[in-house]
């Protein structure tokens, strides 16, 4: 019999389920439907959906009890790219008791912008947990705002309809549940970084504009201060503005000098501003401190391991540097493929973005669900309606229920894990077939087909290209 911890288990994974139902059944009217929602329908979508997650416990992952105790170790005049929390704090303190066992003794990989986002917090919450989730929780939607205002910009400078990019970026199911829900501080990240490129697009476009462009790239830059990944945007950024300048030699090395300058000036003068220092460029490798069997870079290293461990080798660690080794030289290829398709005019700067966001991640030593947000966002700004598209959807769909929403430590409860996602298949697949025996009857022709059944032939998608 099922333990009494399966049933909210598999009461959560339901709702991540219909959840994941309602996002897809929604992709159907926004693609398929002669009479589409428009961006404002959309918006408002996203506050209904979002709204009954903020008062919501964190979900997904006990990272944001990380973000608490790096905050407290700076409001203690701790460092806390020397200091970790159980060092800190204490094991016994009430903060370190939820941080998850990998990262009570590493110090903190985040720049110092957030670094004293988290210092603030800890001050203003005065070491109350609940305050300081809230207070994290609204820097995290104020980063989802920002991406919310980019998001349609992006799509409308590569031609995109936006309710296409809203509803695939900003709607789907991982932004809900680890933005939102799951309080993570890739939400500021990609906030930064998406409203400074989409800045940077409108500046260069036509002519360029210098002040514009000069803003876009500092917020772009201050997107690195919360985590170093917001980087390669610069990157696209310095192509696009060589590629507007001609495309030459030159005009390259000169906008990578640009975009380095930007950035070096911007990350000295947050450092020395905010008191915490440099120490955050050396504690850049502490995600990569566990192993994480999402990252295909480890995968070789893991077989390996386990092939060795039947001859008494230990050889896991060692095959798994291999293997991060080789991902990292390929990421560089690959970025440095992307950019010069993008400086010969293939690519344009936003789907360029995404495919080294993406590469970033694939090839990257750690993968978590929502690392998958830093490429599917700009990607879903830049594909039409198309296979790839879909595929992206596919994805977005696997990564939103491969965690479950009470985060914890699995490996000892692996039958109660399986009880519960069963449940929620059926409880779920129950609730399409309802809804497909009832819409049929009931919605109207040009919206209930596309939603319930099949797609009607001829049911083009509309390229609207509204900003209300």
């Amino acid at each position: 019999m099922p333990d009494a911890t399966t049933l909210p288990l598999a009461a959560s994974v339901t709702g991540v389920g219909l959840l994941v139902l309602s996002w897809a059944l929604l992709g159907r009217v926004v693609l398929t439907s002669r009479t589409p929602p428009n961006g404002r329908w959309l918006r408002w979508t996203l506050l209904l959906w979002c709204t009954p997650l903020l008062a919501a416990p964190p979900l997904f992952s006990n990272d944001v009890f990380s973000y608490l105790a790096q905050g407290e170790i700076a409001a203690r005049g701790l460092n806390p790219y020397l200091v970790g929390p159980a060092s800190g704090l204490g094991a016994t303190s009430e903060i370190v008791e939820r941080v998850a066992v990998y990262w009570r003794d590493t110090p903190s990989p985040y720049g110092p912008l957030f670094g004293a986002i988290e210092r603030l917090i800890a001050q203003a919450s005065a070491g109350d947990i609940v305050q300081g989730i809230i207070l994290h929780r609204l820097v995290e939607v104020l980063g989802l705002l920002l991406v919310l205002w980019a998001t349609p910009r992006l799509a409308t400078a590569a031609g995109v309809p936006q309710r296409t990019a809203l509803w695939l970026g900003v709607l789907n199911p991982l932004v809900l549940g680890h933005f939102v829900a799951g309080v993570h501080n890739d939400s500021l990240m990609m906030g930064l970084l998406l409203a400074g490129t989409a800045i940077t697009v409108e500046a260069i476009e036509q002519q360029i504009k210098w002040r514009p462009l000069l803003l876009g790239v500092v917020l772009i830059a201050l997107g690195t201060q919360v985590k170093l990944p917001a980087l390669v945007a610069l990157a696209a950024v310095g192509t696009a503005l060589a590629r507007r300048r001609g495309g030459r030699v030159s005009d390259l090395l000169l906008a990578a000098a640009s975009m380095v300058l930007v950035f070096a000036g911007v990350s000295t003068l947050i450092s020395l501003l905010t008191g915490l220092g440099f120490g955050w460029s050396q504690a850049l490798g502490t995600p990569g401190q566990v192993n994480s069997w999402m990252a295909p870079t480890n995968w070789v290293g893991f077989l390996a391991g386990g092939v060795g461990a039947v001859f008494g080798a230990q050889i896991t660690q060692t095959a798994i540097g291999v293997g991060r080794f080789v991902g990292y030289v390929l990421m560089v290829c690959g970025i440095a493929f992307v950019l010069h398709r993008q400086l010969r005019g293939r690519i344009d700067q936003v789907a360029s973005l995404g495919m080294m966001l993406g590469l970033v991640v694939l090839l990257g030593p750690v993968v978590q669900p929502w690392y998958l947000l830093w490429a599917v966002i700009p990607l879903a700004a830049s594909l039409p309606p198309g296979r790839a598209l879909s595929g992206l959807a596919a994805l977005v769909t696997i990564f939103a229920v491969l965690v479950p929403p009470s985060a914890g430590n699995f490996a000892n409860r692996i039958g109660q894990l399986v009880t519960a996602y069963a449940v929620g298949i059926v409880l779920t697949g129950v609730a399409l077939l309802l809804l497909r025996r009832t819409g049929a009857r009931t919605a109207p022709d040009n919206v209930a087909v596309p939603l319930i059944g099949k797609s009607r032939p001829g049911a083009m998608p509309h390229h609207d290209q509204e900003l209300g």
